[in-house]
């Protein structure tokens, strides 16, 4: 559905990313993983418009979509929670989540149907909390929220920039709990996330970032018994070593390799 091809971005003369080519398919758990800088919140930015590549391009469908908005992209199936929540406080839990159906506010039925399963199919916790101040939710709930809002605009991928920032374990739990339902064959997840271990457990693909390139790519349970995903985070010259893992590492991007 989605895919980066050869893409690198910028923040003034600093490149973030960096020929990245990454493909999302449908229900796809993919995390990217990697050492606060490496880039993984700038391909979520990428991916949702809110930062367009110097080079590459973003494709939707088999459709170039470097000049769609955020906006359009939202309208067309890409929705993203964002780090920090960006919840409306002083708004109830209900309103939150009504305002992600912004694009389909003409049919009032259906967001009034969407609303109704959003609670009773994702979010059953926040069921009793609907006419609450999201303000006055604890850290998890808002998250919840947050994705409520997401996927109120039936998003096919939903993109998720650290989603367990800041939450106990038992909340981290919770969330996770929420997001296995979330995910199905027809929707997909691009998960940034620093707690690693939750990450793996829940996601069929890793992608390990370095300095704005993939340094490795492949199945979970392939790189964490490899060590690559320790020497990426430890900093580790986990390309130079990726050449003598052998079959067991699923997969690496050659050209970052080196």
């Amino acid at each position: 559905m989605l895919e980066l091809t050869e893409v690198t971005a910028s923040y003034g003369r600093s490149n973030a990313v960096q020929g990245v080519t990454l493909r999302v398919a449908e229900g796809d758990r993919i995390g990217l993983l990697g050492r606060n800088g490496a880039g993984k919140s700038t391909i979520l930015k990428i991916m949702a418009g809110l930062l367009r590549p110097v080079a590459g391009h973003v494709s939707w469908e088999g459709a170039v979509i470097d000049h769609l908005s955020p906006q359009r992209r939202v309208r067309e199936g890409i929705a993203l929670v964002p780090e920090g929540r960006g919840i409306f406080p002083g708004l109830t839990v209900d309103d939150n989540i009504r305002s992600g159906a912004y694009p389909k506010r003409s049919c009032r039925r259906r967001v009034t149907q969407l609303l109704d399963a959003m609670y009773e199919e994702y979010l059953p916790l926040l069921r009793g909390s609907r006419p609450k101040l999201a303000g006055s939710l604890s850290g998890g709930q808002q998250q919840m929220v947050a994705i409520g809002r997401a996927l109120m605009s039936e998003p096919r991928v939903l993109l998720l920039d650290e989603p367990s920032l800041g939450l106990a374990p038992q909340a981290v739990e919770a969330l996770y709990g929420v997001l296995d339902v979330v995910t199905d064959e027809h929707r997909a997840v691009v998960l940034v996330e620093q707690y690693v271990t939750q990450a793996l457990r829940f996601c069929s693909r890793a992608v390990g970032l370095k300095n704005g390139r993939i340094a490795v790519e492949g199945a979970p349970e392939d790189l964490a018994a490899t060590g690559l995903l320790a020497e990426l985070y430890l900093g580790g010259d986990v390309g130079s070593q990726a050449g003598d893992r052998g079959p067991a590492m699923a997969q690496t991007n050659g050209r970052d390799a080196r």
